[in-house]
């Protein structure tokens, strides 16, 4: 899951894209990158880490110009983070063009060969956002006859992009001496979201984010989501032109954002993210009911931070106390989102401290966002019992996660998924806990999408079902073997 930013201003951007980055750092931290543009010519500069150590004041001197992007990423594929693969990405022709990507292609055998062999194109990395830039640029430039470029001929290249492009993909570019450009895919999988504040009498300066936080913090007003298959183009001079590029858009955004990777300040597709946890602990509180004797609990617990809001529906709905045992270690990422296996398993105590007093002798209900490796929740269990717990109850606010997530999240292979191929009380002796409750798919559903026009969430890892339609057991088998080489 990465994080991107695109601004348009009247002043230098280069404060405003670092800013907005450090709120969305929790979207990844193994690399980051900033572009501007000034006039004609791009600025740009990457580095491996996060947003406040990565860069350093001349970085940010030769960061020039009052159009901008950033990114934040983390490796979707291995457990390595190269600073070659980190966003954004440059081509020079045409015009020049830097694009930064949220997301995950997964035609990308078939991407590579046509642009070797049809395109002539050159690729340098494996990173899926490099081909996406040379699709986009490959468009683009058959779409030039001149000099000058139109909304029109942008419009028809990202047409070609969607007919092209396969999977997950939020993008924002850099059209140097023209505008940025900013489109989405055609199912809205992974999140963009625009907006604006005033400048001078009549103008606009624009922002477009993975978050509506960057907005906020930004003093911009919330325009609107960008659509399913819509590309927007916002010209140099602050002039906003949209257009729906894809043939059947259809609104399916992931339902692993509002379990977990997004900010509970955030609101995404119309529906606030702290609002849905809050809806998710509702339902979880139901079906603990149904499996657990009551007087079995003594108190509930949350994993901080993002299951916060559902441990408290939960007592509050199953009226039982509610106590932080866990104290956290907010100096050390998030555990999901590390690079590799070996540094979750080191990182979850540096991250997470138990406190004897509030274990000791209790029936301790442990909620947590979801269970993915199962790595940090077997660690949690083992950390309430060495503190004193009676007994461990584990809960999930989300379903079992069975299947591999190809759009964009570091679930590639089956095999690192704990719930793959057991059944519930396998899983609990796997995690060592007493009791193992999971939320029903239908009830995450239901609970995410309550009150919105959202009417289906992309929710594959949890079902095996791929809404793109693209997703063959070839495929999945293919992500498998790559990832394991």
């Amino acid at each position: 899951m990465c994080g991107i930013v695109g601004l348009v201003s009247t002043s230098p951007v280069n404060q405003q894209v670092y800013d907005a980055l450090a709120l969305l750092q929790h979207r990844g931290q193994d690399s980051t990158g900033i572009a501007t543009a000034e006039g004609r010519v791009l600025h740009m500069a990457k580095a491996k880490g996060q947003v406040r150590e990565a860069y350093r004041t001349r970085d940010m001197r030769s960061l020039l110009g009052t159009m901008g992007l950033g990114h934040v990423r983390y490796a979707t594929r291995g457990s390595a983070s190269s600073e070659e693969e980190a966003q954004p990405f440059y081509v020079n022709a045409p015009y020049g063009i830097i694009l930064v990507h949220n997301g995950n292609l997964t035609n990308t055998r078939e991407l590579t060969r046509e642009l070797f062999e049809i395109d002539r194109r050159h690729l340098n990395t494996s990173s899926d956002t490099e081909l996406l830039v040379n699709v986009l640029a490959h468009e683009l430039q058959a779409q030039v006859t001149g000099s000058d470029l139109d909304p029109d001929q942008v419009f028809a290249a990202i047409s070609r992009v969607h007919e092209r492009v396969e999977g997950s993909y939020a993008a924002i570019a850099l059209i140097a001496g023209h505008g940025m450009l900013a489109f989405r895919d055609p199912f809205g999988i992974r999140p963009l979201v625009l907006g604006r504040r005033s400048a001078g009498l009549t103008g606009y300066e624009w922002v477009v984010a993975s978050e509506s936080l960057v907005l906020e913090a930004g003093g911009y007003e919330t325009v609107r989501e960008v659509a399913p298959g819509e590309a927007v183009f916002i010209t140099v001079g602050g002039e906003m032109i949209s257009r729906q590029c894809a043939a059947n858009p259809r609104l399916v955004p992931c339902s692993f954002e509002y379990v977990y990777l997004a900010r509970p300040d955030s609101i995404m597709n119309g529906i606030s993210v702290y609002e849905a946890r809050l809806r998710l602990g509702d339902r979880l509180a139901d079906t603990i009911a149904r499996y657990t004797p009551m007087g079995d609990i003594d108190v509930v617990m949350p994993i901080p931070d993002s299951s916060r809001p559902a441990a408290m529906q939960v007592a509050q709905k199953l009226g039982i106390p509610y106590r932080e045992g866990f104290y956290k270690n907010r100096y050390v990422g998030r555990t999901f989102i590390m690079p590799g296996q070996e540094t979750r398993k080191k990182s979850v105590k540096q991250k997470l401290n138990a406190m004897s007093s509030e274990f000791a002798g209790k029936n301790i209900l442990i909620v947590d966002d979801s269970i993915v490796r199962g790595t940090t929740s077997r660690e949690i269990v083992e950390m309430a019992r060495a503190a004193g717990a009676n007994k461990v109850t584990f809960t999930s606010a989300a379903p079992p996660v069975r299947y591999p997530h190809v759009y964009g999240i570091n679930m590639p292979t089956r095999r690192e998924l704990i719930a793959h191929g057991r059944k519930i009380p396998e899983i609990n002796t796997e995690l060592g806990s007493d009791h193992l409750i999971y939320q029903e798919v239908e009830d995450m559903q239901a609970a995410i999408i309550e009150g919105s026009d959202v009417t289906e969430l992309e929710m594959s890892c949890f079902t095996g079902e791929y809404v793109t339609g693209t997703v063959t057991p070839e495929y999945l088998r293919w992500v498998e073997e790559n990832q394991l080489s």
